[in-house]
């Protein structure tokens, strides 16, 4: 059988220059040299084969012959035959890309999770991989693939595959109580693009947007890249506090929230606070976004009903994902925009043209109306239940009255405070270089001049998933490595 050839990596430039004095070989020899200098070739990539690289230069074949047997005369390449030519796995170490030094450490809020690697130990954001049904999920798929028609092949509907809407429209009315029409229901890329088409569609210049402080880290760094003005309202054991919301801000224009599962603290907000957070938006005509991200997973009675439930006057802006009762590699959210403001997101959508992969899209909608969505949220409910305590009972056997845990009623993370004052910030770095994937608490805070004029004060602590905590042995062994690095 006649072996594959690899393309030409996008990074390495071949492009001849005719008008140069230098033969056209060499200028072949030189270009494959400087690519592996730079890294861009490795010992053991293979290399095109000579037809296809005589063709793709317009040359002639014998031209790139002679390069290639020069590339080999001096050790860069290894010619295999009718198996290929390769970058030579005895490449020197004078001719090899030097190793990258002198990174500076970023001290921002990173997200190293984001990275398409294995799950770290304590990883945020991620649901157990371990338990998702995939031979199910691999099942939906491959029929999808197979019985695709020629719609399945154009471009996407930028507002999302229809059936999915309506699924996500009655699963929504049955499970959190909104009660919404499929029109209003977009799907998107992640909560990232969620917030990018509410601000195009419904933000202007120098709208102030009131932020739970501490908030969640993405969205705060998004909506300041965005240019948003953010406003820190505390978070206390209610939830935020609208009241100090309306001391520093009331005319705001957005208010971004995560009501059933505060992110980080985990804390509920109030009924009490609920109404007046409505009340506020309904009298100053703003937008309240809320970010439903893990509802679905309470561990006592059942899942609160979403804030949108509540609205009566069409100001919520509701926003779910897949990323955290499925798995975050589907890059599915959606959200249920007002009525009022339906066309107006249809406009941006189309001039977006963000539509989802129609095969994910439609593999989820077989999931959900076979009843596996269902049956996988239940299953789930229960083993989280059990990895949030052991990984709770844990944290406590090792760090005695070291650190203060007070267990959400649900979620999928848990935020320990350290009682001694430890430096969160430079435990973190350490166990982030040891493998491990929590997220210092204070980060979580925005700190600086604004969080000080609204009277927020940064807790020290951790945020740790325990999703992936398979047993009551591994939590040990993690809590134990956590206590070596920060005892270092």
């Amino acid at each position: 059988m006649k072996p594959t050839t690899k393309s030409i990596p996008p990074k390495l430039d071949l492009g001849i220059d005719r008008a140069l004095g230098m033969p056209v070989y060499l200028q072949i020899c030189q270009r494959f040299k400087t690519a592996i200098a730079q890294g861009h070739l490795r010992s053991g990539d293979r290399v095109p084969a000579v037809r296809g690289l005589a063709m793709e230069l317009n040359v002639a074949r014998g031209t790139v012959e002679m390069a290639y047997r020069i590339l080999a005369d001096e050790g860069y390449l290894q010619v295999r035959g009718a198996a290929g030519t390769i970058v030579s796995p005895a490449l020197p170490v004078s001719v090899r890309a030097p190793a990258k030094t002198g990174l500076a450490r970023s001290t921002g809020p990173v997200s190293p999770e984001h990275d398409n690697r294995a799950p770290r130990p304590f990883q945020l954001g991620l649901p157990a991989i371990d338990a998702f049904p995939r031979k199910v999920w691999n099942r939906l798929v491959a029929h999808r693939l197979r019985g695709s028609d020629a719609s399945a092949f154009t471009y996407p509907d930028p507002a999302g595959y229809w059936p999915l809407r309506e699924r996500i429209a009655t699963y929504l009315g049955l499970s959190r109580g909104v009660e919404c029409v499929p029109e209003q229901v977009f799907v998107t890329t992640g909560y990232r693009a969620t917030l990018e088409l509410v601000l195009r569609s419904l933000a202007s210049p120098n709208d102030a947007f009131w932020f739970e402080d501490p908030g969640y880290i993405l969205a705060r760094r998004f909506l300041l890249e965005a240019n948003a003005r953010l406003v820190p309202v505390p978070v206390d054991q209610h939830g935020i506090s609208v009241e100090h919301g309306l001391a520093l801000m009331p005319n705001a224009r957005f208010a971004v929230v995560t009501p059933s599962h505060q992110s980080p603290l985990g804390v509920t907000l109030s009924l009490e606070r609920r109404i007046a957070l409505l009340d506020w938006a309904r009298a100053n005509a703003s937008w309240v976004i809320e970010d439903d991200y893990d509802s679905e997973f309470r561990y006592t009675g059942r899942p609160l009903p979403a804030l949108k439930s509540l609205d009566q006057h069409d100001r919520v802006i509701y926003s779910g994902t897949f990323s955290k009762v499925m798995f975050p590699g589907l890059r599915l959210a959606y959200v249920v925009v007002p009525v009022n403001a339906t066309q107006r997101f249809h406009e941006v959508c189309a001039s977006m043209n963000a539509g989802s992969p129609y095969l994910l899209q439609a593999s989820v909608t077989d999931f959900m109306a076979e009843g596996h969505f269902a049956r996988h949220l239940k299953r789930m409910r229960l083993l989280y239940a059990q990895r949030r305590d052991i990984t709770a009972s844990a944290l406590a056997d090792v760090f005695g009255e070291r650190i203060a845990i007070e267990l959400a009623p649900g979620g999928l993370q848990i935020a320990a405070r350290f009682v001694d004052g430890t430096d969160d910030r430079v435990v973190a770095d350490r166990a982030h270089d040891s493998g491990l994937g929590e997220h210092a608490l204070s980060r979580w805070y925005m700190g600086g001049e604004a969080g000080t004029k609204a009277g927020v004060q940064a807790q020290s602590g951790l945020v740790l998933g325990f999703a992936n905590m398979v047993d009551a042995d591994q939590a040990m062994r993690l809590a134990l490595e956590l206590r070596r690095v920060i005892d270092a």
